[in-house]
């Protein structure tokens, strides 16, 4: 799918990786871009189109899919929150059910709201931002990747029902990038810029998949050639952390 000329709905694009998808879809041309945030208010740049989105809401999405972005040939999801939650400690299961609402629930929402939207306006795409964590589970923050494993199985599902009307699903993964969500850990960090830009690449060349950073390279290849160890690296680090 060619950018240029697109018109394409952001969400969570208030700030962060989101700020930086609007920003790269203009970079290529993009000739719409509608800016979902809860607060339509908190968008800056000027040239996109904000809308009021909270993907946990209904009524949000339906309104957005048949009244605010009925000309959307590009979706690119990309709220989600990660509230750093073990399995099995207190809270853990509200921790779990609010990832799941935003990065689940909330992206099928989307999907299923925008896929005829996207059907008569030619097929288009949809880009899903996911992350490492889809492919193995850090125990620190067990509960953010239980809810990147079921959106990644949504994201895949997703492309397989809606190839036949023309709309290519992308599934995007990323580790640390630096934004706010991250940005109290003393890790190496990717640039949002570089995670939107590798995005779009995809979208361009019809990709179903997209490692957005050397950390998406070096843990897909570790899932696949030492699974084990990556299992013993987490068990260790969660041993070191728990004494």
């Amino acid at each position: 799918m060619d950018i240029k000329g697109c018109t394409a709905l952001v969400t969570g694009a208030n700030r962060g990786l989101g700020k930086a998808y609007v920003e790269a879809l203009f970079a290529a041309g993009a000739s719409k871009v509608y800016a979902g945030a809860r607060d339509p208010g908190s968008v800056a740049d000027s040239r996109a189109v904000p809308v009021k989105l909270d993907v946990t809401s209904p009524a949000d999405v339906t309104l957005a899919a048949t009244e605010h972005c009925r000309d959307v040939n590009l979706l690119i999801n990309n709220a989600g929150i990660m509230l750093a939650s073990p399995m099995l400690q207190p809270h853990s299961e509200e921790a779990l059910r609010q990832e799941m609402e935003v990065n689940v629930f909330g992206m099928q929402r989307m999907i299923r709201a925008f896929s005829p939207v996207l059907a008569r306006n030619g097929g288009g795409a949809i880009a899903n931002m996911l992350s490492v964590v889809s492919w193995f589970v850090n125990p620190i923050n067990a509960t953010y990747c239980a809810s990147k494993h079921a959106a990644k199985a949504v994201s895949d599902a997703a492309r397989m029902e809606l190839k036949a009307q023309g709309t290519h699903v992308v599934s995007i993964y990323a580790g640390y990038i630096d934004t706010d969500m991250v940005g109290s850990l003393d890790v190496k960090k990717t640039s949002p810029r570089q995670v939107a830009e590798r995005t779009l690449e995809g979208i361009r060349t019809n990709a179903n998949h997209v490692r957005a950073d050397d950390r998406a390279d070096m843990i897909w290849n570790a899932t696949r050639t030492d699974p084990d160890q990556l299992e013993a690296q987490m068990q260790a680090q969660w041993d070191s952390q728990s004494r």
